[in-house]
This record gives C-alpha cells, sequence and structure tokens, in this order.
C-alpha cells in the first residue's frame, strides 16, 4: 500500500514540477519557445532515445533562461545542429536502450539462477 501511496505523491510531485518548468518556458523569448517546443518533439519521437527526458528538459530551461539573461540568440546556444546539441546534452540519460540491456541481463540471470 505505502509503494503505491508513494507512486501516486511522486506523480503528483511531477506534474508539479512539469507545469512549474512549462511555466518557465513559456515565459521565453519567441526564438527560444519556439526551438524548446521544436525539441520536445523530437525528444518525445524518441529522438534520444531517454526513457526520462525530464532532466534533460531541465537542463535546456536553464541554458535557455541563461542565454536570454546574457542576450544570446538561441542558435548561439544550440549550434547549427540542434539535434546533435540535444544528443551531447541528453547523453548522461538513461536510454530505452540501457533499460532493455538490463531488463535482457535480469531476465536471463534470474532464469539461469545466477
Amino acid at each position: 500500500m505505502n509503494d503505491f501511496i508513494n507512486k501516486i505523491i511522486g506523480d503528483l510531485e511531477g506534474k508539479k514540477e512539469w507545469k512549474a518548468l512549462e511555466a518557465r518556458a513559456k515565459l521565453l523569448p519567441e526564438e527560444y519557445r519556439t526551438v524548446y517546443g521544436e525539441i520536445k518533439n523530437y525528444v518525445w519521437q524518441g529522438g534520444t532515445g531517454l526513457m526520462d527526458p525530464s532532466d534533460l528538459f531541465k537542463r535546456l530551461v536553464d541554458l535557455f533562461e541563461e542565454g536570454v539573461a546574457n542576450g544570446k540568440h538561441v542558435s548561439e546556444i544550440t549550434g547549427n545542429d540542434v539535434a546533435e546539441f540535444v544528443d551531447k546534452l541528453a547523453h548522461d540519460g538513461k536510454t530505452y536502450t540501457d533499460g532493455l540491456r538490463t531488463k535482457l541481463n535480469d531476465t536471463i540471470a534470474k532464469k539461469l539462477g545466477k
């Protein structure tokens, strides 16, 4: 029962954090909001392979806010290859492939009694 309650509370907290992050993103200038929206589409379509992209979006909004504060154009942050920029930013996150590898190894070890 406690796991169930923790999951609900965690989900609610996650929703609050997401809404707060999206509110911050809406305050960005139009060029930044446009790029942020396109990056979200790329990530949600599996472009990075991340299992949980929430940290990526937090870092992205932080970078964009810093860029705005320093008077930079968004392309000065992302460069011309935005997909490469996002992939590098996402590099530290756990991907679906990582999760599948772990699951495969765990399943085999369990079935073989290891």
